[in-house]
């Protein structure tokens, strides 16, 4: 089985879709007509969930005449959210089907299917043009993409001069490797985490600029220990991405909090210029 195949079978789950519905219905919400701020609990899949997509957005200077893609989408939350806070529109594309799917549903629900699109397609050869997008982002993608450069290269490709591209990624920390299972993966085989500098000097060999390299290490410890004393006073959330993760969510979150405090793994944000 190769990589990709590996990938798409670890976040691959039925009933996504009926999981998320079922959960709106037991909080009084309607399911088949939700805001993005309804989606916002469940469907930012990745470390700090909407607050990380906020800083990203903010980074990335978007403007209504943008056109953005996102790659590796999931079910569609920060596309969306970034569509309907700057009145861009976005493309979105995803290895998973199952993600694909229940992206293009939740986006015809929340009103957006107009202003937001989703494909199936491997990040490595995205089925666009070169230089058709004005600003790319990703989110906790790289961590499944054994090759770097070609990832990086790919969305340098897609980018137009002048262009600004956001990554919120997850690194290797000082003391590597990370405890197993995690929300990207249930073995250390199909996790290709690299070091901070590894991940720079790849990002500038395909020619991108550096504005921008910060470890959000302790912005990430406070979300988990916000996180805890949440839980703790309400108890475990009925909207969260524990929906899209499974059985095994909670194990994967702990293990997550817990190499990040043992800097097994560093979140780091990176935002770069294509020169014009």
């Amino acid at each position: 089985m190769s990589d990709f195949e590996n990938i798409s079978e670890h976040y691959t789950r039925d009933g996504i879709l009926n999981a998320i519905s079922d959960a709106f219905l037991s909080v009084g919400i309607n399911p088949d007509s939700l805001t993005t701020k309804d989606l916002a609990p469940v469907d930012h899949f990745h470390g700090r969930g909407l607050a990380a997509t906020e800083d990203l957005l903010a980074a990335l200077y978007v403007e209504a005449d943008h056109y953005v893609l996102d790659m590796g989408c999931g079910i569609g939350g920060p596309a969306r959210h970034m569509a309907e806070v700057a009145g861009c529109r976005v493309s979105g594309i995803d290895l998973t089907e199952s993600f694909i799917e229940v992206a293009d549903e939740l986006t015809r629900r929340a009103g957006l299917n107009g202003q937001v699109d989703f494909q199936c397609a491997n990040a490595l050869d995205l089925p666009f043009e070169n230089e058709t997008f004005d600003r790319v982002y990703t989110q906790n993608v790289s961590m499944n993409i054994s090759d770097k450069e070609a990832f990086f290269r790919s969305a340098y490709r897609v980018l137009k001069p002048g262009g600004i591209f956001g990554a919120y990624e997850l690194a290797a920390g000082p003391e590597a490797p990370p405890t197993y299972p995690v929300p990207w993966a249930e073995v250390a085989e199909n996790s290709f985490l690299s070091t901070p500098s590894a991940t720079r000097n790849v990002i500038e060999g395909v020619g991108f600029e550096i504005v921008d390299f910060s470890d959000l290490t302790a912005e990430a410890l406070e979300f988990f220990q916000q996180s805890r004393e949440k839980i703790k006073k309400e108890g475990p959330p009925k909207l969260g991405t524990h929906l899209i993760l499974g059985p095994r969510a909670k194990v994967m979150m702990r293990n997550m909090a817990d190499n990040v405090e043992e800097q097994r793994v560093m979140p780091i944000q990176i935002i770069c210029r294509k020169p014009e």
